[in-house]
């Protein structure tokens, strides 16, 4: 049941985890957010995020408030998320070259630059890093894994938020769900 579980949306950073939380809410699901990163240009829906999610290593205090909810967490921290609940990670997979070209007009919007990596070296280390995730997760018997793909979010709402509420239970309102996704917001499709 999903009030027994943490449900956990991930992905690579700018792959739709902010979209995907905002559908889980209008779906139904209640979501653990501070809400203190607000919307901007990127994000004009808002970044549906929890800071204390960031300090996972040290900070465990706030996950029994986590179940029968919905939190977002980068990928990278996936891994020290405590043995003893149950987890249901709605993953998002979004095309590499459409990640990095967010995340460089995100940091463009900023000021900011994208480091001395390059796009061809960035895509390898995610690479790397999603199948190093990919078995570590294959490994845990307290996490059930749901792959969401962005761009078929983007073109298909309601046949991914059909998929995303039979994994979840079937308890959530899926055409509130998919009344969330905006195809305008598909800026850097490739």
């Amino acid at each position: 049941m999903i009030k027994d579980v943490v449900t956990i949306v991930s992905g690579l950073p700018r792959s739709g985890t902010s979209m995907m939380m905002k559908m889980l809410e209008a779906g139904g699901l209640p979501v653990l957010a501070d809400h203190l990163r607000t919307a901007d240009e990127d994000n004009p829906k808002g970044y549906y995020e929890f800071e204390r999610v960031k300090q996972i290593k040290t900070d465990k205090a706030w996950l029994p408030e986590a179940r029968g909810k919905a939190v977002k967490m980068i990928s990278e921290l996936l891994q020290y998320l405590p043995p003893e609940y149950q987890y249901r990670v709605l993953f998002m997979r979004r095309k590499l070259e459409e990640t990095l070209a967010s995340q460089k007009q995100m940091l463009a919007h900023r000021g900011e630059t994208a480091g001395a990596i390059d796009d061809e070296r960035m895509a390898e280390l995610f690479r790397k890093h999603l199948q190093r995730l990919e078995t570590w997760l294959a490994a845990q018997p307290n996490f059930e894994v749901l792959e969401v793909p962005y761009g078929d979010v983007m073109s298909h709402p309601r046949a991914q938020a059909e998929k995303i509420n039979d994994f979840l239970f079937g308890a959530l309102a899926v055409d509130e769900m998919a009344a969330i996704v905006d195809p305008a917001l598909y800026r850097q499709k490739k």
